[in-house]
């Protein structure tokens, strides 16, 4: 077979039986950006180039793993040219090393991790970088592309890996080659075009455990010779991962299916258009969260211990809903009167989650509200080239737009019911006589409908009136739902033009113009709320029912980016060896922000919350000719906060890269990455945080080898590279809300990637890496999970007006006594509840921290400590915790060790042309931390290994194939990231695992 026809049937092929290893994979030549001479060239046809090196040609003639063809630097060039640490798949590197998704991406890739987030969210962190700042307006690190098109807020790390080209993973600061700006770096995902040579088709199915099945298929059809269309798909069902053990149903299953269709016309060599459209769509009971656990702190104070992770469950006397509903609140709220309504202490035994079970196993739970999960994404884009001889031009335009709704019980447990539990009796408890009794009768008949142990709660709903609106759900449990729902659409243009001029010089130079909005709200549902809601406004309305929002809700209705680039690149290539690249960029962004958080919203009046009446249609403005309307006279209608902020910088890279030989590449480089800041969401007055976080920017020094050895048969890519990063933004978890912040933060590291291939037959690839990290100035942060920064001489408190936590500290280090005395003695004055000598409850020893704690009012406590404190000893009280300097502390899921191994060897059958191909692969990703605070070993990710295994039997030319596969053989549940509750939530730790084992068989054709 000819080079180039091998280069085409790779690019063809969804499956192939082409000796294949990760990092340089087999040969393929993108159908519409085949190599030129010049820089920045992406050119229409698929010729062979023109640099292509005498041990490229040998590698193919021995039959050796030849080098693929990339266009990382926005020119087609053989990856081993590259100055770059960009590793490439192919489409046969994806089936022969069962990359099927993002997840098993980042196992093959050296300092390079992956995990999903709390908030229908992941993470792609390179170098150490990823998307540590939380919220609506923060940037990612790592640009995500589709044929160049940049994308914000895609799904696509949702969907399943189908009729790709190739994908191609820049490691380190991109923005004078890109659209978008990237601090850690940029995965391109590259689709399969149209062939215009013939008709083309593929297609496979698989089955496999969990009641997977999978297909996918390709149909390749010209028109005419210069006009062709290519349609591709993939559609996977399969059972849920996770075994409920309440109801006995597996949750977690997908149900999804995407479509591509590309329509490509070609008129003459020197033209091309693409029009691409892709559309996804997912509706099943797919779960956001893994699995929650927790070390249960008896006292409630924190509700889970800082010191482990175990499978228990928090105190439920720590959170939001019981704090509402208890003696305490009602009492020291001014709605005393209310008080023998209570739906217990904050010193209840037992509390709302005793008995509840969390089973040990990963792959199960037990909860009472199952997910649900529906996700969709349409992008349409345009990539227009054309060749004027010394220059080219290039354009990539689109859009795109999603949205995503998903439901989960949000403690990952099953709530002990209120309606007919002994000590927690609501039927008897509000079906009293009397005149409270009769002010109590709506919220009974809301609440509990039919007189019975059935009790009803709200549905997360857009007008914010929940059950009290009819927006509710009957259950016999208590109900802990949560709700976040994301919509985005975007549009973006960006063109570029290239020299090839004869000389010396050449350039690129580019625009992009950006513009994206977002909406999303994030809902927690819980009966506590509810009920909290009606008493309290029944209370205060002297016998009219009054709700406030009956769920904690935060929303962002509007998040506007506008963002514009001009970047370009000038080449100096001083002679065939020595070649200097100097980029620059200049980028400015505009960010616009309407947002709110609601939950009985606060009035200015301390521990007053302001109520709205039943009844209501909207707890909220409605829009009304684009503007929200506030009306003033309808009490508890919190306004939006709006806010804007721009940001404007100059970036740019310098490259030198000198051949020694044609096969050995020395490059060095410098480049400055920058992120833009954003804007912090808002939150009740009593707690204080910036309105805004600042931009990051990283000075990355690097040095690359690039070497290919005996015509092919051994590859060996080395980089060392050094990170200065300032400002970089950290998120923590304030009031239910996420806020961020910024580090300064030294990162180096050193990556190694190598092929052998000693015989055409028997191929080995390998990666390995070294990551250190540390934050590299003295930066004072709270740990949520211990407000007493583990001193001995403070006390926590849990607030009963708000469920935070707040520290209390002596003025004079040591004074452990002096502020235990002191948070007893201002407790014994607070309220009747506290007052009552059978109810007082001194300070106590919180488990697992070195300190006591104690129910309170942090306001009371600062109020008192101003006036009577210095009779103590002196009396501080420190509203997010007692601050630890994390100087030297390593970033979040940045593991220090990496590495991979893979080995695949062809086998023919003598005259037959059938082949069978076995194929083994390791990976292994070392110890990491979950937190910045680095606690052992709360916060520690133990390292893990996925071994994945196939065999596959090929006809004579690849038309037909059957394989067996299995992927992580050894049953591993590693942990790839973690997250950690409010305060107001008990402190629980959400968990992120790898996949399970897989294991199936799959038959394919192509023609």
């Amino acid at each position: 077979m000819k080079k180039f026809d091998l280069l085409a049937a790779s690019a063809l092929a969804l499956v192939t039986s082409i000796p294949a290893h990760a990092q340089t994979g087999a040969t393929t030549s993108s159908q519409n950006t085949a190599p030129t001479n010049g820089p920045g060239q992406e050119a229409p046809s698929s010729t062979p180039t023109d640099t292509q090196t005498s041990s490229q040609a040998a590698a193919t003639d021995q039959g050796y793993a030849p080098d693929i063809v990339v266009t990382a630097q926005r020119q087609s060039q053989r990856l081993q040219d590259v100055p770059i640490a960009v590793t490439a798949f192919t489409a046969d590197n994806l089936e022969k090393q069962q990359i099927v998704n993002p997840v098993a991406l980042q196992q093959s890739l050296p300092n390079i991790t992956f995990t999903k987030t709390n908030f229908t969210s992941s993470s792609f962190t390179i170098r150490g970088v990823g998307d540590l700042c939380t919220g609506t307006t923060c940037d990612s690190a790592t640009a995500i592309h589709v044929n160049d098109m940049p994308l914000l807020a895609t799904r696509l790390f949702e969907s399943e890996f189908f009729d790709l080209e190739r994908v191609e993973v820049l490691r380190g600061p991109q923005g004078t080659l890109f659209g978008r700006n990237a601090t850690s770096g940029v995965v391109n995902f590259i689709t399969a075009k149209p062939d215009l040579s013939g008709i083309h088709a593929a297609g496979e199915f698989e089955y496999g455990n969990y009641d997977s099945k999978r297909v996918r298929a390709m149909f390749n059809l010209p028109f005419t010779d210069t006009l062709g269309i290519r349609v591709a798909g993939t559609y996977l069902k399969r059972d849920g991962y996770t075994l409920n053990e309440y109801t006995g149903n597996r949750i977690d299953g997908r149900d999804l299916y995407s479509v591509r269709g590309t329509l490509s016309w070609e008129p003459n060599p020197d033209t091309r258009v693409d029009l691409i459209a892709y559309y996804f769509h997912e509706n099943d009971d797919r779960s956001r969260i893994q699995k929650q656990l927790c070390n249960r702190d008896s006292t409630g104070i924190l509700g889970c211990s800082p010191d482990r992770l175990a499978n228990g469950i928090t105190n439920g006397n720590s959170s939001l809903a019981s704090i509402f509903t208890s003696r305490e609140f009602l009492t020291v709220s001014g709605a005393g009167a209310l008080a023998p309504f209570a739906l217990g202490s904050v010193y209840q035994t037992p509390d709302a989650f005793s008995g509840a079970s969390n089973p040990t196993d990963v792959r199960r739970v037990s909860i009472d509200a199952e997910p649900t999960y529906f996700a969709e994404e349409q992008q349409y884009t345009a990539k227009i080239f054309h060749d004027f001889g010394k220059i080219s031009f290039n354009f990539t335009g689109g859009y795109m737009k999603n949205k995503v709704d998903s439901t989960t019980d949000y403690t990952l447990a099953v709530e002990n019911s209120y309606a007919n539990n002994a000590g927690l009796n609501l039927l008897n408890l509000i079906g009293r006589p009397g005149a409270p009794g009769a002010v109590l009768n709506g919220v009974r008949q809301t609440l509990i409908p039919n007189g019975t142990a059935t009790i009803c709660q709200s549905l997360p709903d857009a007008n914010n009136s929940g059950v009290y609106g009819g927006a509710g759900v009957c259950a016999a449990t208590a109900l802990d739902i949560d709700r976040s729902f994301n919509k985005a659409r975007q549009y973006s243009a960006e063109a570029h033009i290239d020299s090839k001029f004869d000389g010396m010089f050449n350039f690129l130079l580019g625009g992009i113009y950006f513009d994206s909005k977002q909406s999303n709200d994030y809902y927690v549902s819980a009966f506590g709320l509810d009920y909290a809601s009606g008493l309290l406004g029944a209370g205060r309305s002297g016998g009219t029912s009054f709700a406030a929002t009956p769920f904690y809700r935060n929303s962002t209705p509007l998040f506007r980016l506008k963002s514009y680039g001009i970047f370009g690149e000038t080449y100096f290539e001083f002679n065939d060896r020595a070649k200097l690249t100097l980029g620059l960029r200049y980028n400015h962004d505009d960010k616009f922000v309407r947002a709110r958080t609601s939950l009985l919203v606060d009035n200015g009046t301390p521990s007053v919350p302001v109520l709205v009446p039943i009844g209501t249609t909207s707890a909220f403005p409605t829009m009304d000719g684009g503007r929200y309307d506030y009306d003033a006279t309808r009490a508890g209608v919190q306004p939006y906060a709006e806010d804007s902020v721009n940001f404007s910088r100059v970036t740019g890279r310098a490259v030198f890269d000198y051949k020694i030989t044609p096969d050995n590449l020395l490059y060095a480089s410098y480049s400055r990455g920058y992120k833009s800041g954003g804007i912090n969401p808002p939150l009740s007055p009593v707690f204080s945080v910036p309105t805004t976080f600042a931009p990051e920017s990283v000075d990355a020094f690097e040095i690359g080898s690039k070497n290919t050895f005996g015509g092919g048969a051994f590859r060996l890519n080395l980089t060392g590279f050094y990170y200065k990063y300032k400002n970089l933004q950290l998120s923590r978890i304030v009031a239910r809300t996420a806020v961020n912040d910024n580090v300064n933060a030294d990162i180096y590291g050193v990556e190694a990637e190598a092929v052998i291939s000693p015989i055409p037959r028997f191929v080995v690839n390998m990666n390995a890496s070294y990551l250190k990290t540390k934050v590299a100035d003295d930066r004072f942060l709270a740990n949520p999970r211990d407000p007493s920064g583990g001193r001995s001489d403070a006390v926590i408190i849990k607030d009963i007006t708000n469920a935070a936590n707040c520290a209390v500290v002596p003025t004079t280090p040591g004074n452990a006594a002096g502020v235990n005395a002191f948070v007893n003695a201002v407790n014994g004055g607070i309220g009747t509840s506290f007052g009552n000598p059978t109810l007082l409850r001194p300070t106590q020893a919180v488990p697992g921290t070195n300190t006591t704690g104690a129910f309170s009012i942090c306001s009371a406590l600062t109020a008192q400590a101003a006036t009577v404190g210095a009779a103590f000893g002196g009396i501080q009280v420190l509203g997010s915790g007692v601050e630890t300097n994390v100087r030297g502390n390593q970033l979040p899921n940045a593991p220090t060790y990496k590495w991979s191994v893979g080995a695949q060897y062809t086998i023919d059958f003598a005259d037959s042309g059938f082949t069978l191909v076995p194929r083994v692969d390791l990976n292994y990703t070392g110890n990491a931390w979950g937190t910045i605070f680095n606690k052992n070993p709360i916060d520690r990710l133990p390292g893990y290994e996925v071994v994945n295994a196939q065999i596959q039997l090929n006809a004579p030319d690849d038309r037909f194939y059957v394989r067996g596969f299995v992927s992580n053989l050894t049953k591993n549940n590693a942990t790839t990231g973690l997250y950690v509750g409010d305060q107001s939530s008990g402190l629980y730790t959400n968990i992120f695992t790898i996949e399970p084992r897989r294991y199936g068989v799959a038959a394919g054709f192509k023609f």
